[in-house]
């Protein structure tokens, strides 16, 4: 990571000792926070992957530019809703100028705010900024660990109804037996997801995800059950708390549903040791893909799977720990953790609480939007 640091270093210098200046002679001096906006928008470059849409109708690229910019620094000031963003734009000459709005005349209206979220929803405009971000400055970079896990998100729709499958006769399709089947008969047993996901490629597990909003639940870390109505957003992270690849799926899937296609998809922007899950991941599939692309899968034992390995090797742990020596895998796999600290600042610093669209589309874009912030916040953090 010492090129990383490096360039990140150069650049930093550049942002203090040229850029701050130049904006405090043109719009006074900068606090903290505003000179964190300066410096993300100066990272992430979200204009540059704003498509020109020269001849068409709607507002010109460098409008829709500063609306772009405008919503990176609503997921920095960890902003309700849009209706906040535009009273504080219009109040706020400092943010108002970094965003690209000289007056409060430019300021656009809050409905055109919300048919320029849309657009972007469409083009998935903050997932591929971050995407871009992310291979321009880790892609050559050896990662250690890679901690992979998924974190509720809550949503203000209903969820969606199971449909019923209806038979040719019309009536509901018959629930399968439960039990051994009878001497001589046969059941024809469908591939699980993780199975079909073995052949698919990665467009194709991402379209075969659930994506509707649902109900999930989950235990707690005191072991108590908990239900929410919405998604889950499944988040992979690297050494220094780095949000890699993120994926958002119904509420109710399983974290290891999505572990196939965030392998692939970090695969492609990094290079990574080891990948660290829980033991929602103790899956052979799983296990076997990570060592195909190369990785070291260290992943807690699920008791539910096996029993009697879980308990063999609760005592070989409790032994080591009366000896006082503690293995690599362990000391490894407790760096899982800062996918924790990684999710619990998305939700409390950047929006992740606050989903007021609604959609998997819209939703997926308010979230990337608060990973984009994060992930540059956590790359400056590297050299401060």
């Amino acid at each position: 990571m010492v090129k990383l640091f490096n360039n990140l270093s150069h650049y930093w210098r550049r942002i203090q000792l040229n850029l701050f200046p130049w904006l405090e002679e043109e719009i006074g001096e900068l606090n903290e926070k505003q000179q964190q906006l300066v410096a993300t928008l100066e990272l992430v470059r979200v204009e540059e992957c704003i498509q020109s849409r020269y001849g068409f109708r709607g507002r010109r690229r460098k409008e829709r530019a500063a609306v772009g910019r405008a919503f990176v620094a609503k997921a920095i000031y960890n902003m309700p809703t849009t209706r906040h963003l535009l009273d504080r734009l219009l109040t706020d000459k400092t943010m108002r100028w970094i965003c690209g709005w000289e007056r409060k005349s430019d300021v656009p209206s809050e409905s055109t705010f919300s048919r320029v979220f849309a657009e972007f929803s469409e083009s998935q405009l903050p997932v591929r900024v971050h995407a871009a971000l992310i291979e321009k400055k880790l892609s050559n970079e050896l990662i250690g660990h890679i901690s992979r896990d998924s974190t509720e998100i809550e949503s203000r729709e209903k969820p969606k109804k199971k449909e019923k499958v209806r038979t040719e006769s019309g009536g509901d399709e018959p629930k399968r037996k439960r039990g051994r089947p009878k001497r001589g008969e046969e059941r024809v047993k469908e591939p699980t997801r993780l199975e079909r996901q073995q052949t698919m490629t990665l467009e194709e597990m991402l379209e075969d995800l659930p994506k509707d909003c649902d109900i999930g639940s989950k235990k707690n870390s005191k072991g108590y059950k908990e239900t929410w109505i919405g998604y889950k957003l499944h988040i992979d992270v690297s050494d220094g708390q780095i949000p890699i690849s993120c994926i958002l799926t119904s509420a109710s899937s399983h974290d290891s549903q999505a572990a196939l296609p965030l392998a692939e998809m970090t695969n492609q922007r990094v290079t990574n040791l080891y990948d660290l899950m829980d033991s929602a991941y103790d899956s052979p599939i799983i296990r076997g893909h990570s060592k195909s692309l190369g990785h070291v899968a260290i992943i807690d034992i699920n008791p539910r799977r096996n029993t009697k390995l879980k308990e063999d090797l609760r005592t070989e742990a409790k032994r080591l720990e009366i000896l006082h020596f503690e293995r690599p895998e362990d000391r490894r796999y407790n760096e899982r953790t800062s996918i924790e600290r990684v999710n619990g600042r998305l939700k409390d610093e950047f929006g992740g609480r606050m989903v007021r669209v609604r959609g998997h589309t819209k939703v997926l874009t308010h979230l990337m939007f608060g990973i984009l912030a994060l992930a540059a916040d956590q790359l400056f953090r590297l050299i401060m």
